[in-house]
């Protein structure tokens, strides 16, 4: 296919990456990230979006992502798709689809989870929302980009499941790092806890698969001196989205309103920016309950 895509950061750029070695043509456009290998540099949003079927975003926040999709939205070929690969509002996904749609396109919110790990090694998840006819065109990108895409249904779905899972993984980090900053104190051994809570009715992803506690379970940001596998301010993002999308459907989330709460003081406040999400332990360790 021919793809046009802007956005070449971090996530972005290695998935443009993957997608230029299975044999697609790109055409990219990054205000100040350079061009990946083989991706062709494009002198504008709208020059990178003339003539592709398929023109991927990954850009910082909603508003953003309004004013690009108001760039390239007139430039592309009627009948192609404005694939959304960012993680926003859902107002903002919804309103960018709906614009899309007027103008004869078709248009896909497809947030990813895996991180720039797994952006580069082409093990993204998507979580979708769109037309069905929208996600087939855009399904073999997918699979080159990631493994696995799920279509959650129709525009805005994507970023749901997006905010759902996260509140939940920024939550279950809390616990999971006061639990251990806890069993220091009882003094258990963090080993010992581990053997027990990943295998018992405590297992979590954040036990198993990403602990927070050097040395313990498989390796992780902790092991690195919590550099970011997932930076805290992403977190932030995220918990941020969940409970601005809580308040517009009047949903009761406390447990997502505290963990929100808990990453704005950790960024903003502590020493939390710039540091993995799971970077909460050592934050735990040193307080007590005042």
């Amino acid at each position: 296919m021919k793809i046009g895509f802007i956005g070449l950061g971090n996530m972005g750029g290695p998935m443009a990456a993957n997608l230029v070695a299975a044999g697609h043509e790109v055409v990219g456009f990054d205000l100040t990230a350079p061009m990946p290998a083989g991706v062709v540099a494009a002198g504008s949003a709208a020059q990178a979006a003339q003539g592709a079927e398929v023109v991927i975003t990954m850009l910082p926040n909603g508003a953003i992502l309004r004013a690009v999709a108001g760039e390239v939205i007139p430039a592309m070929a009627a009948g192609a798709v404005l694939c959304d690969c960012s993680t926003v509002d859902v107002d903002s996904a919804r309103a960018v689809a709906e614009q899309a749609v007027e103008a004869g396109l078709d248009a896909l919110d497809a947030p990813v989870s895996g991180g720039v790990g797994g952006a580069t090694a082409g093990t993204l998840t998507f979580m979708v929302g769109g037309s069905d006819a929208a996600f087939a065109t855009v399904q073999p990108l997918f699979a080159v980009m990631g493994q696995k895409a799920v279509h959650c249904g129709a525009a805005g779905a994507g970023q749901s499941a997006k905010i759902c899972n996260n509140m939940i993984l920024g939550v279950t980090m809390i616990a999971t790092c006061e639990a251990f900053a806890l069993a220091d104190k009882l003094g258990l051994d963090r080993q010992k806890m581990f053997d027990v809570v990943s295998t018992s009715s405590g297992y979590s992803w954040t036990m198993n698969a990403y602990c927070p506690a050097p040395g313990v379970g498989p390796k992780s940001p902790a092991d690195n001196g919590y550099a970011p596998g997932f930076a805290a301010e992403l977190m932030l993002k995220d918990l941020r989205l969940s409970q601005q999308a809580a308040e517009a459907v009047d949903a009761d989330t406390p447990m997502g309103a505290a963990a929100a709460a808990l990453y704005a003081r950790f960024v903003e406040d502590e020493d939390g920016n710039g540091r993995d999400f799971s970077a909460m332990l050592p934050r735990f360790e040193k307080r007590g309950r005042g």
